[in-house]
């Protein structure tokens, strides 16, 4: 799947005439079972990074990948033919990206596949998994015992954090509509409040330790009463939480990483609920179902 030109769902086309993509010496082909699919492709395909990436056309959208080792770069040492990988596929350019059968992928940016995922589970972790892993561990500094309120948190970032969360040894509190909470508290979330049912800090007992902004607006503007530290609130959705002494989180590739979520999904405190799965010549219809922002979990393409 690519597109020629930014715009809408519609530039999406599926090609046969694109050439295998390079292997630099630090690359790893993967031959690819599975993609995600995030928000940050819509972004994309409209023109939205065009300022922060080099881009070139066509364009192969898709960050997430999980898949099979097809070849390596004669500087990999991590990874051979034949190995099974998932990762997060952001390179320093936009051009390859994973909805294709070959991926090119920097060694950085990859790690073994957990081994009790699917790798269309697997395909679902990585973007979502490492944004909120990050966000919990160097931004908010959670441990044991912290109270940590996440909003979202039936998405896909946010359905990755609380159980990061969770194992991490915090009382979880989350937001999502009410069809959500049972799904929640089944993955161990403690609390559970209603985000249409006015602002959390009215409807919280006390200040929380943490909190995980995924949302934006009047929901992160909400967010310094929330917490009992400015400090410690994080969000992914807008840089303006540096102006009220929180931080923005822009999620990076990290092998270190992604090999902590594939431990804690072998362990059983990270399970991936993937909302749908499309073939690849659905990606249209993948991404609309991503832009209409109330998707349970992960959308995923499947390509084997």
């Amino acid at each position: 799947m690519a597109y020629d030109a930014f715009g809408g769902p519609e530039v999406l086309t599926v090609r046969d005439d694109l050439p295998d993509p390079p292997v630099g010496p630090d690359t790893v082909l993967v031959r690819v079972h599975a993609a995600g699919v995030n928000p940050v492709d819509l972004l994309i395909r409209q023109g939205g990074l065009a300022g922060a990436y080099p881009h070139h056309f066509p364009i192969v959208p898709g960050w997430d990948v999980a898949g099979v080792v097809e070849a390596a770069g004669p500087a990999v040492t991590a990874f051979a033919p034949g190995d099974e990988v998932y990762g997060y596929v952001r390179r320093d350019d936009v051009q390859w990206g994973t909805t294709a059968e070959l991926v090119p992928a920097p060694q950085r940016c990859l790690a073994p596949k957990p081994s009790s995922l699917s790798f269309t589970e697997a395909a679902g972790v990585p973007l979502a998994g490492l944004t909120a892993y990050q966000s919990l561990t160097e931004a908010l500094d959670v441990g044991e015992g912290d109270r940590v309120l996440v909003h979202r948190a039936a998405g896909g970032v946010g359905f990755s954090a609380v159980q990061i969360a969770v194992a991490l040894g915090a009382h979880v509190i989350g937001t999502a509509s009410p069809r959500n909470h049972g799904f929640l508290r089944d993955a161990g979330v403690a609390e559970v409040f209603d985000h249409s049912a006015g602002p959390i800090s009215e409807q919280l007992s006390e200040p929380v330790d943490a909190v995980l902004d995924l949302v934006g607006g009047d929901t992160l503007a909400d967010a310094p009463k929330q917490v009992r530290d400015r400090a410690r609130i994080a969000s992914v959705v807008d840089p303006v939480v540096n102006e009220m002494g929180g931080r923005y989180v822009f999620v990076r590739p990290d092998s270190h990483d992604l090999e902590e979520l594939g431990r804690m999904a072998d362990a059983g405190q990270l399970r991936v609920a993937v909302a749908k799965a499309f073939p690849l010549e659905q990606v249209r219809e993948a991404q609309e179902l991503v832009a209409g922002g109330h998707v349970r979990g992960k959308v995923v393409i499947t390509l084997r």
